[in-house]
C-alpha cells in the first residue's frame, strides 16, 4: 500500500516552491509516495502546484490583516469552514503524515492533523518564526529550519537545521553568464542588473527603479526587471523603446535569471536568501518592512553581518537605492568579496535532508505523532 503524505501552506512563491522542491524529494524517495498538496483559494499554490505536476485541494481560508482591522471580521468564519473542508480532504486522502511550509493555508490543516493523532513536521524557512508554526511546533514531530538559532522559538530537542530548499532548476544550474544573457536578449558586452521584488512584486523596489531607470541605463547597465503583477504594466510603459531592459511581471526561468546577473537587488524572503547564495550573487536587500515580525529585515542582517550582502531600509530606498546600485556596479573588489562570502552560506541538499528524515521517522515505529 502507497504512502501518503499532505504538504500544506503556500501564498507566495517563498513558500510553494520548497514545499514543491520536499515533494520531489520524497517522490525520488519512494516512486510509490503519493503526494496531496492543500493550498489556499485564490492563492499562487492553485497555479504553480498543478504545474510541477502534483494535485492540490483549494481551501476558504485568509490570514490576518495588519493594515486593516475590519477586513478581518470574517475571519473566525473562514477559519471554520476551512476546518470542515480540512475534515473533509483527510477522511477521503487518509494521510500517514502532514508537511506545513507556512503561509495560513497551512494552519489549519496541521493544527487538524494534530488532533487526530497524525504526525506533522514544519518547515521554517525565515530567521523570524510565524506565530502559526510557533504554536504548531509544539506538537511536531521535528521542525526543520533554514537558519540555526532557532531555539527560541522552538523546543530544542525537535529542530533540524536543514537550510532551505531551492528549486532544482537552481541548485543544479548548468547555464553559462552568455547563455542567461542571450536568454534575455541582452548585450554581452554590458554589466547585468537584476531586479526581483519577490514573487508578487516589490511597489518600493519598482518605483525606485522606475525613478532611477535613466540613471541606471546611463551608467552602462542593462536591466532585467520581475516586477510583479500590479505593476507590471507601469513598468512596461516606462521601459517602452528602450535598449538595455528586460521587463516582465514574473521570470519563469530564474536559474537563466540568476546566470545573467551581475548584481541584484531584491526582497529578502527566504528563498530569495537561499537562492542567492546557491547562485553565489552580490546582492543589495531591501527587506519587506511589513512582514510578519519584520522577518525579512533579521534574514537580510544575517548576511550583512557576513560582510555576504548590503542592504537599504525600504523606507530610504528612494534615496539610496540608485547610488547604492551604481556604486556597486563599478567597484569589482566589493562584487568579489560578496560573492565569495554569501557563496559560503549556500545549501544545495536541503530538500533531500527534510524528505529523508521525514520517512526515516515514519519507518520508526517508537516515533508517536
Amino acid at each position: 500500500m502507497s504512502r501518503k503524505i499532505i504538504i500544506a501552506g503556500g501564498g507566495t512563491g517563498g513558500h510553494i516552491f520548497p514545499a514543491i522542491a520536499i515533494a520531489n524529494a520524497l517522490r525520488n524517495n519512494d516512486k510509490e509516495i503519493e503526494i496531496l498538496f492543500i493550498g489556499a483559494k485564490g492563492k499562487m499554490e492553485m497555479e504553480k502546484v498543478p504545474q510541477a505536476g502534483y494535485k492540490i485541494e483549494g481551501i476558504d481560508i485568509a490570514g490576518f490583516n495588519r493594515s486593516s482591522l475590519i477586513k478581518n471580521i470574517g475571519l473566525p468564519y473562514k477559519l471554520i469552514k476551512s476546518f470542515i473542508q480540512v475534515r473533509k480532504i483527510f477522511k477521503n486522502f487518509k494521510p500517514e503524515a502532514v508537511v506545513g511550509v507556512g503561509g495560513y493555508s497551512s494552519f489549519p490543516v496541521l493544527r487538524f492533523a494534530q488532533a487526530k493523532g497524525i504526525k506533522t513536521f514544519i518547515h521554517e524557512s525565515n530567521s523570524f518564526a510565524g506565530k502559526s508554526n510557533m504554536i504548531l511546533g509544539r506538537k511536531a514531530v521535528k521542525v526543520f529550519t533554514g537558519t540555526d538559532g532557532m531555539g527560541k522559538f522552538f523546543p530544542a530537542e525537535k529542530i533540524v537545521v536543514t537550510g532551505n530548499p531551492v528549486r532544482i532548476e537552481i541548485a543544479n544550474a548548468s547555464v553559462s553568464k552568455a547563455e542567461g544573457i542571450r536568454f534575455f536578449r541582452l548585450d554581452d558586452n554590458r554589466k547585468t542588473l537584476l531586479v526581483v521584488g519577490g514573487s508578487l512584486g516589490a511597489k518600493t523596489i519598482n518605483e525606485a527603479i522606475d525613478n532611477g531607470l535613466d540613471d541606471l541605463l546611463a551608467a552602462g547597465l542593462q536591466v532585467i526587471w520581475q516586477t510583479g503583477k500590479p505593476y507590471a504594466e507601469t513598468a512596461k510603459q516606462r521601459c517602452d523603446g528602450k535598449d538595455g531592459v528586460w521587463v516582465n511581471e514574473f521570470i519563469t526561468k530564474m536559474e537563466y535569471a540568476y546566470a545573467a546577473a551581475d548584481i541584484v537587488v531584491a526582497r529578502a524572503g527566504a528563498m530569495t536568501v537561499a537562492e542567492l547564495c546557491v547562485a553565489k550573487k552580490p546582492v543589495i536587500f531591501v527587506p519587506y518592512p511589513f512582514a510578519a515580525e519584520d522577518h525579512q529585515t533579521v534574514n537580510a542582517m544575517q548576511l550583512v553581518n557576513k560582510q555576504a550582502a548590503l542592504m537599504v531600509k525600504d523606507a530610504e530606498a528612494m534615496q539610496k537605492l540608485l547610488k547604492m546600485t551604481t556604486e556597486l556596479a563599478g567597484d569589482e573588489q566589493q562584487q568579489e568579496e560578496l560573492k565569495n562570502n554569501i557563496s559560503k552560506l549556500a545549501v544545495t541538499d536541503a530538500d533531500s535532508k527534510v524528505a529523508g528524515i521525514i520517512l526515516e521517522i515514519l519507518n520508526d515505529k517508537k516515533y508517536l505523532a
